[in-house]
């Protein structure tokens, strides 16, 4: 006899936060580049903020396992990190695209999209719809077959991003994402930014205030390896109405906040 399945049992595994983090420290050689940092993100577009040297780029390193935490406590998708756990199946539902990242020049973008997806562990049938639809998402559909060492910086920036997202990641950590996209293409990747938050927790990394102002529903301030601000983007906004600093309202609220912190820390 054929047992009913019900809802609840092909429904995806939801988790209270798909990224928590309590008192991280994380080291980039001898440095403590992130120190007792806390953190918790859900569903949705997350944007990272904060000056060179603040920490980001290592901690979006250990949020995609890369560097292992030196202190404190880290979990992904429920999975505790910091110990000695197998982590393979918290990085099949990672995304991860590195401010640099490498690539066999003569892979075309398909190989290059295919091979990132077979690292990942995907399932062998699933994986030339999964390249397809990937790559058509960031723009590269007429490209798919061009060899990687022919494409310009913007393009190989969107492949990147392509294989990021081949997985449909339940993560999706994306560290200066827009770096040599024109104007055109970065309001196309905030839309997909949009799409993909919808279901998934996504962590940008960026310079670009104006990008977490359009894209993000959330935004992470950190400083000196720990958590500044943490808030909605209006929420940024507010904080720069009254004037100050910047080009715009949410620059000008950046800029007080940091001047605020540093000012507590220095206190």
């Amino acid at each position: 006899m054929i047992r009913a399945v019900s809802a609840a049992e092909t429904a995806p595994t939801t988790y209270p936060w798909a990224v928590r983090a309590e008192g991280l420290v994380v080291r980039a050689g001898r440095r403590l580049a992130v120190n007792g940092l806390n953190l918790t993100l859900g569903d949705g577009v997350h944007g990272l903020l904060g000056p060179n040297g603040a920490g980001k780029t290592t901690l979006m390193r250990a949020l995609a396992t890369v560097l292992k935490p030196a202190g404190g406590q880290l979990s992904l998708l429920g999975d505790d990190v910091t110990g000695r756990a197998d982590l393979r199946r918290v990085r099949r539902a990672l995304g991860y695209l590195p401010q640099h990242f490498g690539f066999y020049p003569r892979f075309t973008v398909r190989e290059f999209v295919e091979y990132m997806a077979w690292l990942k562990e995907m399932p062998k049938a699933v994986i030339p719809g999964a390249v397809q639809r990937a790559v058509e998402r960031v723009g590269l559909a007429d490209r798919a077959d061009s060899r990687m060492k022919t494409l310009s910086g913007g393009m190989l920036r969107r492949a990147g991003i392509a294989q990021a997202i081949v997985n449909d990641p339940q993560v999706l950590l994306l560290d200066e994402p827009t770096v040599g996209l024109d104007p055109e293409q970065r309001l196309d990747f905030r839309e997909l930014l949009r799409e993909i938050g919808l279901d998934s927790c996504v962590l940008v990394s960026t310079h670009l205030v104006e990008d977490v102002a359009a894209a993000c529903t959330d935004v992470v301030l950190i400083d000196q390896g720990r958590l500044v601000w943490q808030g909605s983007a209006a929420e940024l906004a507010e904080r720069g109405r009254d004037g100050g600093v910047g080009d715009s309202a949410t620059e000008r609220g950046y800029a007080a906040l940091l001047r605020a912190y540093r000012g507590q820390v220095s206190a």
